[in-house]
């Protein structure tokens, strides 16, 4: 019989659910404002192409700062960095409410985007380390399934608000919640030392990861617009190009102060997880975009009731989250990553068999097993990545994680648009994107299933297959 891991006290407990309140502001934030573009576009008389951007600017800040982020929090505390961070989200959601001008609204977006990259790091450093040797499954699990229920409930709240109080009261509420966790955190969340004495950040290594990072970012959210042939599109990729090369050669030199140091990189294990995320968020990042497309332009669902819709694939999300943690416990990485990534293979074959008089309930398998692929496969995954490293690289590893997650996601949204926009039709366009989502999701799977939890080890598997023959 498994004896019981040790117990979490009371503070421990709090301070995992200012944990959790805190990625729950971030991940809703992320989707309680795409239904409310059409308002905003009606406040400030913008076209859509640039209150799109409400959400674009966000997500692009947000993914190019995240690595430095997770640095900043690891040099000079997490319970710091999560602060400051948690301010200057709170600050600008204030000055998102009151604008009176697009300009400001966007760029009050952009600086939230800087606090959520400070928080987001600093959360996960904070979570793992609250919680005893053992149970450190249930991080990634809080962490991701917080991320899910924000995520699922984020366009409910965001519609409800923009239809009665008005789109502004979605930045409001970002007030008090953050107010909370910051609250609860300063009274339960013991001050971490910094991980370094050494706190002179790699400016180089900023810069030019972030130069690399918006080029390719801008790039990939452009081209499927305008056309990937365009002179300023190819310049972009250009230059993505010459900064991640400078990138390279400016870590060699930095050695141990660099952004991402040396043991950072050489670590097989933590590599082998930012890869096969990097593919699964492609599919999934396809999922969020086309499924809703799907049930508004062929079903005729409003954008209100086409968020609704992806309950069984967010809920799922949410629910799964939670209980991977355990699962992590009693099963390992290995299995548990690579079981995630399996469903969400198995989610995407289903979703790919989409025909354009589908109904409704012909999404529901789909989106329900792809559901229970994200939610074992994130929280598993991510919790693989950041135990792999020291415990000082904690907000590091959860920053590069997330900063995959965000690449993967645009670079499968490229593909995606690309594939769905030569088919003959919206249905034949996504079954032609998804078929490939799928070959990307085993792809992921085979990386999880060989390289995650340590090599395969022939010899182990031949010792456990006799061991099982001589219980049978």
């Amino acid at each position: 019989m498994t004896r019981p891991g040790p117990q979490l006290d009371r503070a421990a407990r709090l301070g995992l659910a200012a944990m959790g309140v805190a990625v729950l502001v971030i991940a809703n934030d992320f989707t309680s404002l795409s239904v409310a573009i059409p308002a905003i576009e009606s406040t400030f008389g913008a076209r859509v192409s640039t209150a799109q951007w409400v959400i674009n600017g966000y997500a692009l800040v947000f993914g190019v700062a995240i690595v430095t982020g997770g640095r900043l929090a690891d040099m000079f505390g997490r319970r710091r960095a999560f602060f400051v961070g948690c301010a200057i989200f709170a600050v600008f959601s204030l000055v998102g409410g009151i604008a009176q001008s697009v300009g400001v609204l966007l760029g009050a977006r952009a600086l939230m985007g800087i606090g959520g990259a400070l928080m987001w790091p600093a959360i996960m450093g904070m979570t793992y380390g609250l919680l005893p040797k053992g149970k450190e499954g249930l991080a990634g699990g809080l962490i991701l399934g917080a991320a899910g229920f924000g995520n699922a409930v984020g366009p409910l709240i965001g519609g409800g608000l923009t239809d009665t109080l008005g789109w502004r009261w979605i930045f409001f509420l970002n007030l008090p919640i953050a107010a909370f966790a910051i609250l609860v955190t300063w009274r339960v969340v013991a001050d971490d030392p910094p991980a370094t004495v050494d706190r002179r950040l790699d400016g180089l290594g900023v810069a030019t990861l972030s130069t690399g990072l918006l080029s390719l970012l801008l790039a990939l959210d452009l081209g499927s617009a305008v056309g990937w042939t365009q002179p300023r599109i190819l310049a972009l990729f250009g230059l993505f190009a010459l900064a991640f090369a400078a990138f390279v050669f400016v870590e060699r030199r930095a050695g141990a102060r660099a952004l991402i140091p040396p043991d950072v990189l050489q670590n097989r294990t933590f590599f082998a997880a930012c890869m096969s995320v990097l593919l699964m968020s492609a599919l999934f990042f396809a999922a969020l975009m086309y499924v809703p497309q799907f049930m508004m332009k062929s079903l005729r669902y409003s954008a209100m009731r086409a968020g609704a819709g992806l309950l069984p694939m967010m809920g799922v999300f949410a629910a799964t989250s939670f209980a991977a943690g355990p699962l992590y416990g009693r099963l390992g990485p290995k299995r548990i990553v690579s079981a995630g990534a399996a469903f969400l293979a198995a989610g995407m074959f289903l979703l790919s068999r989409l025909e354009s008089a589908s109904p409704y309930a012909a999404l529901i398998p789909g989106m329900v097993v792809l559901g229970i692929g994200v939610g074992l496969f994130y929280s598993s995954v991510t919790t693989a990545a950041v135990t792999a490293l020291d415990p000082s690289r904690a907000g590091l590893a959860g920053g590069i994680v997330y900063m995959f997650q965000i690449g993967g996601g645009s670079i499968g949204l490229g593909l995606n648009t690309a594939i769905v926009g030569a088919g003959p039709n919206l249905a034949a366009g996504i079954r032609n994107a998804f078929r490939v989502d799928t070959v990307l999701a085993l792809g992921g799977l085979a990386v999880a299933a060989l390289f995650i939890g340590g090599p395969v080890d022939p010899e182990r598997l031949r010792d456990r297959r006799h061991h099982h023959r001589a219980h049978v």
